[in-house]
């Protein structure tokens, strides 16, 4: 239900929006043009999902293997590191990661992504590395006894047990990055953040509102749809 109610409203928005002008020009009718125009809502959207699903998968793909070769009896000595790479990483600000990674990779959407990589990877590592360490004994002893191999106990024992924890990473990863994604337009990235900063740069509030509106219940929509996910993963 809440999936379809957020869903609707980011319908109804990107529907909307394209013919709000007159509203947003009665709340600042000092703006000669209180309207964003110069890439479709829609566009937008799109552009800011696409980045955030990339970053997403990668982010699940390097994190999910990293919480996996840590909590292997042969690696183990490395879990107390990983654990506190994974706290350590959350603090470094977005804008010096793009600061970073400009001169590197240059404007764009590129810079964005690898931003978003790094910063989605760290909820997914430390979900991984919490729910596959939290597995209990007795179960991995189970799987032993009846002959499973280490793979097979992983894909069978191990993930299914810590489906909950990871799938909450993956969750949390997916909602920094939708948050995240709009600093990338400061760097030439085409996302939801593009009227937002050029209404921050121009003084214009009705960019602003628009574009984190749309942002806002993206961020709603996305979580929701995750959330279902979680739950059948679950059960």
């Amino acid at each position: 239900m809440k999936l379809a109610i957020t869903f609707a409203v980011l319908v109804l928005l990107l529907l909307a929006l394209p013919h709000a002008g007159p509203l947003f020009h009665a709340w600042q009718p000092s703006l000669p043009h209180p309207l964003y125009t110069r890439t479709s809502f829609l566009a937008l959207t799109l552009a800011h999902l696409s980045l955030v699903l990339a970053a997403t998968l990668a982010a699940v793909a390097i994190g999910l293997s990293l919480g996996i070769l840590a909590t292997r009896p042969a690696s183990r000595s490395l879990l107390p590191t990983v654990r506190a790479v994974a706290v350590i990483g959350q603090t470094f600000p977005p804008v010096a990661v793009l600061a970073i990674a400009v001169p590197l990779l240059g404007f764009g959407a590129a810079p964005t992504l690898f931003a978003l990589v790094l910063y989605g990877v760290l909820p997914v590592l430390g979900q991984a590395v919490a729910g596959l360490d939290q597995v209990p004994a007795a179960a991995l002893h189970a799987a032993d006894g009846m002959g499973y191999g280490r793979w097979r106990r992983l894909l069978d024992v191990e993930l299914p047990l810590a489906a909950g924890p990871i799938m909450a990473g993956i969750r949390l990863s997916a909602i920094v990055s939708v948050g995240t994604a709009t600093i990338g337009s400061a760097v030439g990235a085409t996302t939801l953040g593009s009227p937002i900063v050029e209404g921050l740069v121009g003084n214009n509030p009705a960019y602003v509102v628009q574009g984190a509106l749309l942002v806002g219940v993206l961020a709603l929509t996305v979580d929701a749809a995750l959330a279902a996910v979680e739950r059948r993963v679950r059960r």
